[in-house]
């Protein structure tokens, strides 16, 4: 079994697209974006400005993905690190792949100097957050999250 966690790049576009489309409208059954905003998304992450991408290849398959994007926290008055996605196909899921993916995002912000990385989860997601506290991540309890689209 040959897990390899590295960058992503322009070979990957049709394999993470449809990585993307399984974690969008499979996973959290979201409607399916187009696929042009798809590939500017992914286009964007291979600029490596505003956020990074990381994917999980096994036996020359992808089989998971992680986007970081960049931001800054008022809080800490410095620059942050937002892990938006981490996901792997259910295979692979509470494997060694998850966690590689995870601990690469980690190491991205930590290398890059980065005050901390953050990330939320659904409250429904109880196997991600298990997971989440199995990689020593502290769970947040002072914020109530919103959107509107």
């Amino acid at each position: 079994m040959s897990l390899v966690i590295r960058n992503a790049v322009p070979d990957d576009v049709n394999s993470l697209t449809d990585l993307m489309y399984d974690y969008i409208v499979g996973f959290y059954q979201n409607p399916r974006p187009p696929i042009e905003k798809i590939h500017n998304l992914i286009q964007t992450l291979f600029e490596k400005q505003n956020g990074i991408q990381f994917v999980a290849e096994q036996n020359g398959k992808l089989v998971g993905f992680a986007t970081l994007f960049f931001t800054y926290s008022t809080m800490k008055a410095d620059k942050i690190t937002v892990m938006n996605d981490l996901f792997v196909i259910e295979q692979f899921r509470d494997t060694e792949v998850e966690s590689q993916l995870f601990l690469e995002c980690q190491k991205y912000s930590q290398e890059h100097g980065y005050a901390n990385m953050t990330w939320i989860t659904s409250t429904d997601n109880t196997r991600a957050q298990s997971f989440f506290k199995k990689m020593s991540a502290l769970q947040g309890r002072d914020w109530v999250h919103f959107s509107k689209s």
